[in-house]
């Protein structure tokens, strides 16, 4: 069998690949050689910035299967009927470092998940953590800012990330949750995934419920500790990435059951805590898990570029019966994600494959910009409305509207019985064992204790100490020993 002939860009053949043009045997290099400034000018580009946060991650296809009947609560066509399979791609991801970090670190997952469906893509982004640091979207650049590396020191820096913790006191649950057993997942295949925000899902009658995403592995839960972390990650930096390649490449494909609580609206108002607050969980007592089916993961890309760094996932695309909610954090990422795609990829980065729907066509008034590879034909108007036949609005809402009342202004979040930093804290605290408990003490003391100011210390440690007077003492007895 012969071989393809090799070209340029342009489709001209290429007659030597191994050797440049040159000025006569040994001589300087020639301008006119096109297949060679092809080649280093297209190198010099092949690189594209890299998300600023969740910069290195995994991705895997795959499909979702509904097992139980959630009609009752939306009308979504890919949750219709038990049974029905939406193709599916997911992206895993550490948060705070760059494309070159390491997989086994101490450190929230990102858990983004696109839907494939008739009616378009559906993204869910979200964690492997139930709850986020802050409950406002314009303080995500300064905390971001402290969990980066440091300007100075090149380095993520202990100081700057307590001292933001030191003024934010609602990250206290969430600390719980990173410093805990579940800080450094053994894989990404063995660890759950959440929503974490707070969404809206209305049925075929217009009635609307708050919701909230659970996906529980099936292959159990295993964490590493911080000595078989840092073992693994001398090992193979990309062991996360390893795992979940090989897993899938074997058969072994992984699984979640997708669980959700519901909430009916009405009883948002009077909840004891905020339901829309990213630093809270709804107990399963008041709202128990629903299951609605399975996730498998069954290919691999086979382009790690074309398919998980060029893959965008927008909390903003939603499909009729799905909405947002007045969560404040999903609020400014509804803009945020999309936004960051369109820096990173272009206005037009959801032509690409990856990102394209598949399971029906995009059909709009968007046109030109760079890299534009559906613009349309004469015949095809780029305004609406028109008398052309072209695509129009359906009239039916994607989900039920949200009542709004007060004045404009920058405002707190409305306080619920219950709502205050620290109550949730302490009771993810307080359902540990002896043995859990002294893990994560001992993991929180290990970095907060390298912070050089005092008085930063004092106040993280006062955040403990308030969400259970034990918690507080045991991580202050704790540095304290370590700073000797």
């Amino acid at each position: 069998m012969s071989k393809r002939v090799l070209t340029t860009e342009s489709g001209a053949p290429v007659a030597d690949n191994q050797n440049s043009a040159t000025a006569g045997v040994g001589g300087p290099l020639l301008l006119q050689d096109q297949h060679l400034l092809e080649k280093l000018a297209r190198f010099n580009r092949e690189r594209i910035p890299e998300r600023v946060v969740h910069a290195r991650g995994s991705g895997a296809y795959g499909y979702f299967e509904v097992t139980d009947d959630v009609t009752g609560f939306t009308k979504a066509a890919f949750l219709s009927e038990v049974g029905k399979r939406t193709e599916t791609f997911i992206r895993f991801s550490t948060v705070a470092d760059s494309l070159g970090g390491a997989d086994a670190v101490r450190d929230p997952r990102g858990f983004a998940l696109k839907f494939y469906t008739e009616e378009g893509n559906y993204d869910l982004v979200g964690n492997n953590t139930p709850v986020f640091f802050i409950k406002d979207p314009i303080k995500f650049p300064d905390f971001i800012h402290s969990q980066k590396r440091d300007p100075f020191t090149g380095k993520q820096e202990p100081d700057n990330v307590w001292d933001f913790w030191a003024h934010s006191p609602e990250s206290t649950h969430q600390i719980t949750w990173l410093f805990g057993d579940r800080g450094i997942p053994a894989s990404y295949r063995h660890m759950h995934g959440f929503g974490s925000h707070t969404y809206q899902w209305t049925n075929e009658a217009g009635e609307a419920f708050f919701v909230k995403y659970h996906f529980k592995t099936n292959q159990g839960v295993r964490s590493l500790s911080a000595e078989q972390a840092a073992e693994l990650v001398g090992k193979d930096a990309n062991s996360h990435q390893t795992d979940l390649l090989q897993a899938i490449e074997r058969g072994v494909n992984p699984s979640w059951t997708l669980y959700v609580q519901v909430m009916p609206a009405a009883e948002a108002v009077d909840y004891r805590f905020n339901p829309f607050d990213l630093t809270k969980v709804w107990p399963h007592a008041d709202y128990p898990l629903q299951r609605v089916g399975r996730l498998v993961l069954d290919r691999n890309p086979d382009n790690v570029f074309a398919e998980v760094e060029q893959a965008a996932f927008s909390p903003n695309n939603f499909v009729p019966g799905i909405g947002p909610s007045p969560d404040k954090m999903l609020q400014g990422r509804l803009f945020a994600y999309a936004d960051a795609h369109r820096y990173r990829l272009g206005v037009n980065h959801t032509l690409l494959p990856v990102n394209a729907p598949r399971a029906t066509t995009a059909q709009n008034y968007g046109r030109d910009g760079l890299m534009a590879t559906r613009n349309g034909s004469r015949h095809d108007k780029n305004y609406e409305p028109n008398s052309y036949q072209g695509p129009a609005q359906t009239d039916a809402a994607l989900s039920a509207p949200l009542a709004i009342h007060g004045w404009t202004g920058t405002h707190e979040a409305p306080a619920h019985v219950k709502d205050d930093d620290f109550f949730q804290a302490g009771e993810l605290y307080r359902l540990m064992s002896e043995d859990e408990k002294a893990r994560l003490v001992a993991n929180i003391a290990g970095s907060l204790s390298q912070v050089s100011r005092e008085d930063v210390v004092e106040k993280n440690v006062a955040h403990f100490a308030a969400a259970d007077p034990e918690y507080g003492r045991r991580v202050a007895e704790a540095v304290a020993a370590l700073r000797d």
